[in-house]
C-alpha cells in the first residue's frame, strides 16, 4: 500500500496553484495592502510633525504683541506664516481706506478661511485612497472567490470526479481570495478613521492658528485707532489755541 502525499494548503501553495484570474486578484489585493501600509506611515509621520508646527506656532502667536511680531516668530511655520502674512498683505492693501476697521477684520476672516479650508484639503490629500480600498477590496476577493469556484466546479465536471480530494483544493484556492480581500480591506477601514481623527485635530489647530492672527490683528487696529484719536485731539487743540490767539 503506497502513501499519498499530504496536499499543501499553505497561502503560498494556493496562490501558486490558483487560475490566472484569482491569482491577479490576489496580486492586486496584496498590493493594495502594501499601499494602505504605505500611506498610514507617510501620513502618520506627516501629521506628527504638522502638530508639532501648530504648536510653536500657536505658542509664539500667543506671546506675540503685534502682527509683526507674530511675522517675525512664524517664519519658519508653514501654514502659520502664511496666515499671518495673508492678514498683513490685506492690511497694507487697505491702508489707504480710511475708518476702514471693520471691513477690513471681515476682509481677513474671508482670505483665512480659505486657506484654512485649502489646508484642511491638503492635510486629508491621501486619505482617500484608503476608503476606495476599505470599500472595494472585499468585493474584489469576492469576485475572485467566485470566479475560482466556478473554475473548480468546471474541472469537476470535466474530470467526473467527485470525491473531495478533488473538490478542496480548488475551493480553499478561490476562498484565500475572499481572505485577502477581508485582509486589505479592515486595516485601510481603520486606518482612514484614525487618520481622519488626527486631521481633525490639525484643522483645530489651524483654527485656533486663525484666532489668534485675528486677535493681533483686532490689537493692532485697537491700537492705530487710539493713537489717530490722540492726534485729532492734539490738532483740535492746537487750532483753538490759535483761534485764540488770533482772536487776541
Amino acid at each position: 500500500m503506497t502513501d499519498l502525499a499530504p496536499i499543501s494548503f499553505s497561502p503560498w501553495e494556493m496562490f501558486l496553484n490558483a487560475g490566472p484570474v484569482v491569482r491577479c486578484v490576489m496580486i492586486l489585493l496584496a498590493a493594495a495592502s502594501l499601499l494602505t501600509w504605505t500611506i498610514f506611515i507617510a501620513k502618520s509621520v506627516e501629521l506628527l510633525r504638522v502638530r508639532m508646527k501648530l504648536v510653536k506656532a500657536e505658542q509664539t502667536l500667543e506671546q506675540a504683541n503685534t502682527l509683526d511680531l507674530g511675522e517675525e516668530g512664524t517664519r519658519q511655520n508653514g501654514i502659520a506664516h502664511t496666515l499671518v502674512m495673508a492678514a498683513e498683505t490685506e492690511r497694507k492693501r487697505s491702508a489707504d481706506i480710511p475708518d476702514d476697521s471693520e471691513g477690513l477684520k471681515e476682509r481677513i476672516v474671508l482670505h483665512l478661511e480659505r486657506l484654512e479650508a485649502a489646508e484642511g484639503r491638503r492635510l486629508l490629500r491621501g486619505t482617500g485612497v484608503l476608503a476606495t480600498i476599505g470599500a472595494t477590496s472585499p468585493f474584489i476577493g469576492l469576485f475572485g472567490t467566485v470566479w475560482g469556484i466556478m473554475t473548480s466546479f468546471t474541472g469537476i465536471a470535466a474530470s467526473k470526479a467527485t470525491s473531495l480530494a478533488v473538490v478542496a483544493p480548488g475551493i480553499a484556492e478561490a476562498l484565500l481570495a475572499t481572505a485577502l480581500g477581508l485582509v486589505a480591506a479592515i486595516p485601510a477601514v481603520v486606518i482612514y478613521n484614525h487618520l481622519a481623527r488626527q486631521t481633525a485635530s490639525c484643522r483645530a489647530q489651524v483654527a485656533d492658528l486663525t484666532s489668534l492672527v485675528m486677535r493681533l490683528v483686532s490689537r493692532d487696529l485697537g491700537r492705530m485707532q487710539a493713537l489717530t484719536a490722540s492726534g485729532q485731539v492734539v490738532r483740535l487743540g492746537a487750532s483753538r489755541d490759535a483761534r485764540t490767539v488770533a482772536g487776541e
